[in-house]
């Protein structure tokens, strides 16, 4: 089954490229935000596997979108940023996000390895 997934970012440029990327590799991009408001409205309406959330949403925080997410759908929620990992850890195991991924790693299969579907992975 192809994965469902929400591309949260204020960067139109990150937004249609991760979307390219993600689509050839076999995950469908359902719906792209660029405010939380957004972001809580289209995974209401389109119920994604999994929510990608940048951590520096212009004047938002995407780590408190995260916890709005997660209060409200039913889904995964996974941070993404081009902050290293290592910087921003404390702020990522805080969080109910299910993990991080650094932006230049992004792709289906780092996201189905946070979320612990890799056995699976195959069978998209």
């Amino acid at each position: 089954m192809t994965m469902r997934c929400l591309l949260v970012d204020d960067s139109i440029r990150f937004l249609d490229a991760a979307r390219t990327l993600l689509e050839r590799d076999g995950t469908a991009v359902v719906g792209m935000a660029s405010t939380g408001a957004q972001a809580l409205a289209h995974a209401a309406a389109l119920a994604p596997d999994v929510v990608l959330v940048d951590l520096d949403l212009a004047d938002e925080s995407g780590l408190d979108l995260a916890v709005a997410l997660t209060r409200t759908v039913p889904c995964a929620v996974i941070l993404i940023s081009t902050h290293r990992f290592e910087d921003v850890q404390e702020l990522v195991a805080a969080s109910p996000a299910r993990g991080f991924l650094h932006k230049a790693e992004l792709s289906g299969r780092a996201i189905r390895e946070v979320l612990g579907r890799e056995g699976a992975a195959d069978a998209t």
